[in-house]
């Protein structure tokens, strides 16, 4: 019988130590990608919402420039402004992400941004943290732009 309280007390500490790494901040994911639907034919011409992510670690929104009642470009906007420019090439870890996210690689960005289906790859594996906007046409995922969050 002298066996329970320790058992009793090996199994709160247990407990504890499983609360404390729990409660530990978590960090986000260092390569993440999060698909979108294109926005409908018939909207009015401007700036239109193709859609929103948000979590704890900031919002994310694709947005598409409409005229005459369809999709001519889509962008995105990180916390509400757009990604910064990159300066020079693309760090490799990019197309490593794309790469296990079954996107495409990086290459010479199109006129215009256009599919029927978006993807947002997020690539933290580094200290800067890059947003990539893919689009989906003819079977294949195709780099559209990408910039520092």
């Amino acid at each position: 019988m002298r066996s329970a309280p320790v058992i009793v007390a090996l199994a709160l500490l247990g407990g504890l130590a499983g609360t404390a790494a729990l409660a530990a901040p978590k960090e986000p994911p260092a390569c993440a990608a999060i698909t979108f639907r294109p926005v409908p034919s018939g909207l009015s011409d401007g700036e239109q919402n193709a859609g929103l992510y948000k979590s704890r670690f900031g919002r994310i929104e694709v947005m598409a420039t409409v005229k005459n009642g369809e999709p001519v470009d889509y962008y995105v906007d990180v916390n509400g402004k757009p990604p910064s420019k990159v300066d020079g090439t693309l760090p490799g870890s990019i197309g490593g992400c794309a790469k296990a996210k079954r996107l495409g690689p990086v290459s010479t960005p199109p006129e215009h941004c256009l599919g029927d289906k978006l993807a947002v790859l997020i690539d933290h594996t580094t200290d800067q943290r890059y947003v990539v906007l893919y689009a989906h046409r003819s079977g294949e995922w195709h780099f559209c732009s990408a910039g520092g969050a």
